[in-house]
């Protein structure tokens, strides 16, 4: 797999510090991630460091989809993670295997998430469980006490994050 030219590079910066703030892009993005393109198009698809995929950039709107692996990165980079959800450690099982997030269950939500953003939730202690996209704004998944508040698109321990992807 190729490393990324500087332009490729900065592109994935910029998308990184839109979509998560300013700092993210670079801490997720360094010089040694490495980049699979699209033979169709020639566009970025997946972005992997030390062989384990951390980001793929949907093709419908361009955005990263973040895997455990780079929701760990965030977590482990920054102080304060952006689009984070904090849930109760009675359901931190049922969302590491891949279950769906309940607004019942949502102890703290970042308040400027807004429905379809990219989220990272953790327990208590700032333990990854999973990533997935948002169905409530931030302020509504803390006040509402029934429906789903973020689609799981994986867990960690459905997510192999320990694995090498090859």
């Amino acid at each position: 797999m190729p490393s990324p030219s500087k332009l490729q590079l900065r592109k994935l910066v910029g998308i990184g510090n839109y979509q998560f703030g300013k700092r993210v892009g670079e801490a997720l993005f360094d010089k040694k991630v490495q980049i699979e393109c699209s033979r169709k198009t020639g566009r970025i698809r997946h972005v992997y460091l030390q062989g384990r995929l951390i980001a793929t950039l949907k093709p419908r709107d361009g955005f990263i989809a973040l895997t455990p692996a780079g929701a760990e990165i965030i977590l482990d980079q920054t102080k304060s993670a952006p689009n984070v959800v904090t849930v109760d450690s009675s359901v931190e099982d049922a969302i590491r295997e891949g279950g769906d997030v309940f607004a019942k269950h949502v102890i703290k939500a970042d308040q400027v998430l807004r429905p379809g953003e990219e989220v990272i939730v953790t327990d208590e202690h700032r333990t990854l469980l999973g990533v997935g996209s948002a169905v409530l704004a931030g302020h509504e998944m803390t006040a509402f006490k029934r429906g789903v508040a973020v689609n799981l698109r994986k867990g960690v321990d459905e997510s192999g994050l320990s694995e090498p992807i090859d």
